[in-house]
């Protein structure tokens, strides 16, 4: 095990400080005054039509991209984790052949269905290029994308910045979404951003027969204050109005989709229903917290196999309810880092480097995993990690680009130059 991380119940002493501190709301009061306002996109945007919704799903903690998706057909791995790794196809509890190195774990099985119909791609040995094991760090330096960067002060996330360079969908108001408390540091740089946990309580609250009075007082208050505050208070009542337009509580799913009683699933349904509206959203970033598994990490049947049903679940559910609207969405799955090729005695394993990313829609080149496969003998690995031999930006910026209208993502990433990595079709 690593040093510098004493073991907690549900991960490492560093995770639970995070967790408890809200890393998610570093920058969430610049954020928060900001996320409200409507803002107008800088010159050399695309058209406002055309373009993809973007789903990012953050795997908090650090998700075992080897258990996600399980390279059987590569015997180190079961020389590395003998109590832990998913045993091989045909095996009891053995993983589900995908192409005869890699497989899915069976609390993935629902996954099958994307990725056989080619809307699911696998992106395995990927991740951020940042050596740093811890997570405070690491989703830093991923979420700003400044990996390998000092920290230079940058407080805006590639998502926010993306936003900014490219013209709103719809009117501005309902840009983009964290399901959360607080706004990710992925999201920030952008206005018409907000952080809500559940829609349909986004309301005015009050007597309905003193509302428009009410209304009428918070507008005056506002009105000959300073901005950012100004903008906020201007754009508030309507982007309730807007919100308040969709039924997200009786949202009922299409084609006898499913989403789990979790919320992860109730996000994705949120997430579903903005979508088929119409309202102007263009990114829904949604976290699941608590993939630090230092200990009973539980593969086959313990804690991380229930996180691996609720996310596979979740994704095919969603997959299945957009049906024909899957063409103009795009989503990623991506965490701060992988962990460790060998497992540790404490029945888990410590932060590592490379990792798995997911990517999903009607535009991807999918049911296959792409990887630059290092493999796993001790001779192959970085200090006993996975590399990353796929930087997370690559992926990204072709999505941004291809589907998102981005007009440079080399200014999204601040200068970093990505490879194609052949994602879309």
């Amino acid at each position: 095990m690593n040093s510098e991380h004493k073991i907690r119940a549900g991960g490492c002493g560093e995770y639970a400080e995070l967790s408890r501190r809200g890393f998610l709301g570093v920058t969430a009061s610049a954020a928060g005054a900001m996320s409200l306002s409507p803002s107008l996109a800088m010159g050399g945007a695309r058209g406002g039509s055309g373009r993809d919704v973007l789903v990012v799903v953050y795997a908090r903690g650090g998700m075992d991209g080897l258990t996600a998706v399980v390279p059987h057909g590569d015997s180190a791995l079961y020389s590395a984790r003998p109590n832990l790794a998913v045993p091989p196809p045909g095996q009891r509890d053995g993983a589900i052949d995908l192409d005869g190195l890699f497989g899915l774990p069976q609390s993935l099985a629902p996954l099958m269905a994307p990725y056989s119909a080619g809307d699911l791609l696998f992106v395995h040995a990927a991740g951020s290029p940042d050596p740093t094991l811890s997570h405070f760090s690491a989703q830093y330096y991923m979420e700003s994308a400044t990996p390998n960067m000092p920290h230079s002060g940058v407080n805006t996330g590639w998502i926010g910045r993306h936003l900014s360079t490219v013209s709103p969908l719809g009117d501005g108001l309902f840009r983009g979404v964290g399901w959360s408390p607080m706004v990710a540091l992925g999201l920030v740089g952008s206005g018409g951003v907000l952080s809500i946990e559940d829609p349909s309580e986004f309301v005015f609250p009050g007597d309905a027969a003193t509302e428009a009075l009410r209304r009428k007082l918070y507008l005056d208050m506002y009105r000959e204050t300073v901005e950012p505050l100004k903008g906020a208070a201007a754009s508030s009542f309507p982007t309730v109005d807007l919100l308040a337009s969709v039924d997200f509580l009786n949202y009922t799913p299409a084609n006898d989709a499913s989403y789990p009683a979790s919320p992860f699933g109730e996000q994705l349904a949120y997430t579903a229903a903005a979508i088929k509206a119409d309202i102007g959203l263009e990114v829904a970033h949604i976290d699941i917290q608590s993939w630090d598994t230092h200990a009973e990490m539980g593969p086959v049947d313990g804690i991380l196999a229930t996180k691996l049903d609720d996310l596979g679940r979740g994704l095919e559910a969603f997959w299945r309810d957009l049906g024909g609207d899957l063409d103009r969405v795009t989503l990623v799955v991506m965490t701060e880092f992988g962990r460790r090729v060998e497992e540790n005695d404490s029945g888990g394993t410590d932060h590592g480097n490379g990792g798995c990313m997911f990517v999903m829609g009607g535009h991807i080149a999918g049911g296959r995993v792409l990887t630059d496969w290092p493999g796993l003998d001790s001779s192959s690995l970085g200090n006993g990690n996975l590399p990353v031999t796929i930087d997370y930006r690559d992926v990204l910026a072709e999505l941004l680009e291809v589907r998102l209208g981005s007009p440079s993502a080399q200014d999204v990433f601040l200068g970093y130059q990505p490879t194609n990595r052949g994602v879309t079709i």
